[in-house]
């Protein structure tokens, strides 16, 4: 029974989600840039993201998930009863995963018998399972949590999962039970082409500080440079286990079988492990085992701690080619030795058990400050619905969707697919909506300016807007971002303003100065105040000619530029910053707004860009139709006279980012609401989208990226225009 107070304060609820609503939860727990594995919204864990990659469950061909953990509730007496701590596994899982739902690849756990009722109480950070069964005298509650402190980086970059498994007798009688945890190797190899048969694995009794054990320690007999290099841990905190560290060696899925025998039959059995595997085609795992008896009412719980530790990766993108050193160069070619790049948490602690004992040790006051700023939120006067939509969102922190690198540096992708990251980069433009890290987390967040500015921008001020991984020089043979680019301008402003590091700005300034004078440049060189030339932007195609959206972010960077230039005395600069910025507002409003939102004028005659006239010239179009259209409507993929959910982005930056710009604030309102009720769908049954529908659709309700409630729709809009991105809605609100 848990030493550790059971009746300490919970987290305050949000939203309650019941079935069939609980198939598609699924909460990340683990460290900043550190993986995660997933609670999901019947009480069971899943998305092993624990590689320096994602691992997850979301398409039925992934075959990332080879790990697995459960817990049983075995009930004593006369009429014994044991049972999975999961709800009802949802059959959805199986028409979607088939076999690799059913853990067919090791040796599954999900045939046990398991509680009747299931609900998931959204508490984010926390996530809390209530589970009831008729035919239990015990009402259970498992929460799922991982630190999240703000500001406090190093403690919410553990690479750990806490879970607290709380039961209640409800019956009129004593019961006596036992609670168990059952923890897959994490950090074993497969056979390669094989199924399910792993090796270079070993499992041992994690012991505490006096010799007690706590719980089971998974270890690899891998060199120490290799990229599956790394180790587990299960921990017990507040109690001490009873622990079998090794399962029965077998095929099939002898381990889980013969483990279910034991503990449904009161029979479990110690050992202390450490045998290699060498060659098992059955699941490998350890255990622990603690046990109570709880009269009417009463309460107790088991806490414990899945940390892990993999501290090499192999993956790179981005980097420039090696140079060539040339016949005489008597220098080595070869790579140097070691992973590629480590992450963060590999300089704070130095392996899995070290994670798992500092987890431990500090559990109650890591619970309690990650509670604090729980309740900080809970306590806003914002209704309940939007609070959980805000914090759920926070929980992209803790997902493979960020890396850290051991020196610090966040690097991160767009997002996840199942087995491997999805448009590689800290992508700048992507990454403007993000405004979650730079105030909770503002250290972090401020090494994404050093990424763009020191290491992504060539001596031109063109910026890759996809950073390297590791961080070091990019390429520069595409496409610089103008939305991206400029938001960057807006983000420095930002972050001084939340940092307060004069300083830090000042030593950014001169390459702030050099990626904004490459902007006007580019795209506004006669500085008329916007954006004519071609520019690339987030919907990964060119706006031909100036544009609200763009337009209204490069009035707000010019408007920061003025204001940071202005602090430091540089008054040339900063009235040349401020003239312009005004020209830009004034162009918006004279040329742009069409008396109800923002538009974009589409141009490709008299640009320094010809490379759309010679296109239509029959250059680079070999079909008829094809240039017939471009011919009459212009180049393709632009919005015209649309109204645009993202078209006054630059207004909302700016002012979040404590900066005035000279924008028109009534036509910036007009706009906001001619977005809301021309592009907010309270129903999408009768929306056509031929792109990507299953962001939302049918009679799902959705913000729309664009419309066309003027007509003029191009033949060929831009390529996501009729899509529900869920996500602009935050900026547009």
């Amino acid at each position: 029974m848990s030493q550790i107070n059971s009746n300490r304060m919970s987290p305050h609820v949000y939203r309650t989600f019941a079935p069939p609503a609980l198939l598609q939860i699924a909460m990340p727990m683990g460290g900043l840039g550190a993986g995660c594995i997933c609670l999901n919204g019947y009480g069971g864990l899943q998305d092993f993201s624990v590689r320096n990659r994602p691992a997850t469950t979301a398409l039925p061909d992934s075959h990332s998930d080879h790990e697995a953990a459960f817990a049983l509730v075995h009930i004593k007496g006369e009429k014994p009863l044991t049972k999975l701590i999961e709800g009802p596994f949802p059959k959805e899982k199986l028409y979607d995963q088939g076999l690799q739902g059913q853990g067919y690849r090791h040796g599954g756990y999900e045939g046990m018998p398991r509680f009747e009722n299931c609900e998931f109480d959204a508490a984010y950070p926390f996530g809390v399972v209530r589970l009831e069964d008729p035919a239990l005298p015990l009402k259970v509650w498992v929460t799922g949590w991982s630190p999240f402190v703000p500001r406090d980086d190093v403690s919410s970059g553990m690479p750990c999962a806490m879970l607290e498994y709380r039961f209640e007798n409800t019956s009129e009688r004593d019961v006596e039970f036992e609670f168990s945890y059952h923890l897959t190797h994490l950090a074993g190899d497969e056979t390669p082409g094989s199924l399910g048969r792993w090796v270079n694995a070993r499992t041992s009794v994690l012991a505490g500080d006096g010799g007690a054990p706590m719980g089971v320690r998974y270890s690899s007999d891998l060199s120490a440079q290799a990229a599956s290099y790394g180790g587990a841990a299960l921990c017990a905190v507040g109690w001490t286990p009873r622990v079998k560290a090794m399962w029965m060696r077998g095929g099939w899925f002898d381990g889980v079988s013969a483990l279910w025998r034991e503990v449904s039959t009161g029979q479990f059995t110690e050992n202390a492990g450490d045998e290699p595997v060498y060659d098992i085609g059955s699941r490998v795992g350890g255990s622990i085992l603690g046990s109570a008896t709880l009269k009417p009412g009463e309460r107790t719980s088991f806490p414990i701690v899945i940390a892990w530790h993999f501290p090499n990766s192999d993956l790179t993108i981005g980097q420039l080619p090696a140079a060539d050193c040339g016949a005489d160069c008597d220098c080595s070619a070869a790579p140097a030795p070691g992973p590629a790049w480590r992450p963060f948490y590999a300089g704070q602690w130095r392996d899995a058990e070290t994670v798992a004992r500092c987890a431990a040790n500090q559990y109650e006051t890591l619970r309690a400050r990650t509670l604090a700023f729980q309740h900080a939120l809970s306590s806003s006067t914002l209704p309940s619905d939007v609070i959980d939509a805000v914090t759920s969102n926070l929980a992209i922190l803790k997902s493979p969707t960020v890396l850290r690198q051991e020196n610090g540096n966040v690097w991160g992708w767009e997002g996840c697919f199942t087995e491997t990251g999805c448009c590689s980069g800290s992508c700048t433009h992507v990454w403007n909506y993000a405004q979650a890290m730079p105030h909770l987390f503002p250290k972090l967040e401020r090494t994404l300016r050093h990424q763009e500015l020191e290491r992504s921008m060539d001596e031109q001020g063109n910026i890759n807007f996809r950073s390297a991984l590791p961080d070091g020089p990019t390429m520069h043979g595409g496409h610089a971002a103008a939305d991206g680019q400029l938001g960057g301008i807006l983000k420095i402003c930002r972050d001084w303003h939340i940092s307060g590091d004069t300083a830090w700005m000042e030593d950014l300034y001169p390459l702030a100065k050099r990626s904004l004078d490459y902007c006007i440049a580019t795209w506004d060189p006669e500085r008329r105040g916007g954006l004519f030339e071609p520019h690339h932007n987030t919907y990964d195609i060119e706006f031909w000619g100036p544009d609200g959206m763009c337009g209204s972010i490069y009035a707000g960077a010019l408007s920061a530029m003025a204001q940071m230039a202005r602090h430091l005395g540089r008054m040339g600069d900063a009235d040349a910053y401020e003239t312009l910025a005004r020209r830009a507002a004034q162009f918006l409003s004279t040329e742009l707004f069409n008396g109800e939102y923002y538009q974009q004028k589409v141009q490709w005659e008299g640009l320094r860009d010809t490379s759309f006239v010679k296109s239509i010239a029959g250059v680079n179009e070999s079909s008829d139709a094809m240039k017939r259209l471009l011919q009459a409507e212009g180049p393709k993929y632009q919005y015209g006279s649309g109204c645009l959910s993202d078209g006054v982005i630059g207004a909302w930056m700016s002012t979040i980012y404590g900066v005035e710009t000279h924008m028109d604030r009534e036509q910036v309102r007009s706009t906001l609401r001619a977005i809301f009720q021309n592009n907010f769908k309270s129903d999408l049954s009768e929306h056509i989208c031929l792109q990507r529908p299953g962001y939302a659709l049918g009679h799902e309700p959705g913000l729309v990226l664009c419309t066309w409630p003027r007509g003029g729709k191009p033949t060929l809009p831009f390529v996501y225009s009729d899509e529900v991105w869920t996500g602009i809605e935050y900026q547009v609100a």
